[in-house]
């Protein structure tokens, strides 16, 4: 078993789609020639991750509207949501690369560890069908489950007023930046 094996509780039958949904599409690139990458297992993986969140949501919160359920999984399934998961399982130090986009910082991208652990589900869906897929998305998110439990607040207060106001007039609000504050990940701004 690999260490992302044992870190994950799975150990792949078939070792290429683990390598597949390991190698970055800068491999190819440097190559020069075409070399298997992550994306098409991201493109599943993405699709698998939709669906499990779609029926977790339908599931446990059933007296949310659809549009709140739909901004709940969007606040799920998010990059950044995506690339935090990546980083807990530090799939960045597994990802095969093209050398440019290693010294550039691609192990740390957001796009790189978010597309990766798509391309991890994928992988995982592939080998071990969707019972083993859907337990690892839900293992990795729980304390994004539990957390949406405890507070399934309004995550876009901007868009909610812009579909009010759109509501009552034709033409599109105009937001001026009055102020910002707080850390890079949880931004609070005044318009």
């Amino acid at each position: 078993m690999t260490p992302l094996e044992e870190s994950i509780g799975y150990k792949f039958r078939n070792s290429l789609l683990l390598a597949e949904a390991l190698t970055h599409p800068s491999v190819g690139h440097e190559a020069q020639r075409y070399h298997f990458d992550y994306q098409r297992l991201e493109f599943l993986g993405d699709a698998v991750l939709q669906l499990v969140i779609t029926e977790y949501l339908f599931g446990n919160f059933r007296i949310e509207a659809e549009g709140q359920l739909t901004k709940l999984r969007s606040r799920l399934v998010s990059r950044e949501a995506l690339r935090m998961h990546g980083a807990t399982l530090d799939l960045g130090r597994y990802i095969l690369m093209g050398r440019g986009e290693e010294v550039s910082g691609g192990r740390e991208r957001t796009s790189t560890l978010a597309d990766a652990f798509e391309a991890l589900i994928g992988a995982l869906y592939l080998d071990g069908g969707f019972e083993v897929a859907k337990k690892f998305i839900l293992t990795q998110t729980r304390a994004d489950l539990e957390e949406l439990a405890e507070k399934p607040v309004d995550i876009n207060p901007k868009g909610d007023l812009q579909e009010l106001l759109q509501s009552i007039s034709p033409h599109s609000p105009e937001y001026e930046l009055v102020s910002q504050s707080g850390p890079e990940h949880e931004k609070m701004f005044a318009c």
